[in-house]
């Protein structure tokens, strides 16, 4: 096989090839990218939701009346 003949090579057989000679980074990336991809959905998920609107907090936090935060405090 020539040089070029070598660097012709698809995506799946790189992968493959990859899982053959080194299993172990291959799985920890592909977990790697699933955990990434979890922690930014459930980023988004809290700042969509306001997460941060809690009844209880460790501190007593004190607003203006103007402030818009004070339009989504719960009353629970």
């Amino acid at each position: 096989m020539t040089a070029l003949g070598a660097s012709r090579r698809t995506i799946g057989q790189l992968i493959q090839q990859g899982w053959n000679e080194i299993p172990e980074v291959l799985a920890s990336t592909g977990l790697a990218l699933v955990g990434i991809g979890m922690g930014i959905a459930g980023c988004y998920k809290y700042y969509k939701e306001d997460g941060d609107n809690r009844r209880y907090k460790m501190t007593y936090v004190i607003m203006r009346p103007d402030d818009p935060k004070v339009q989504r405090i719960r009353k629970d």
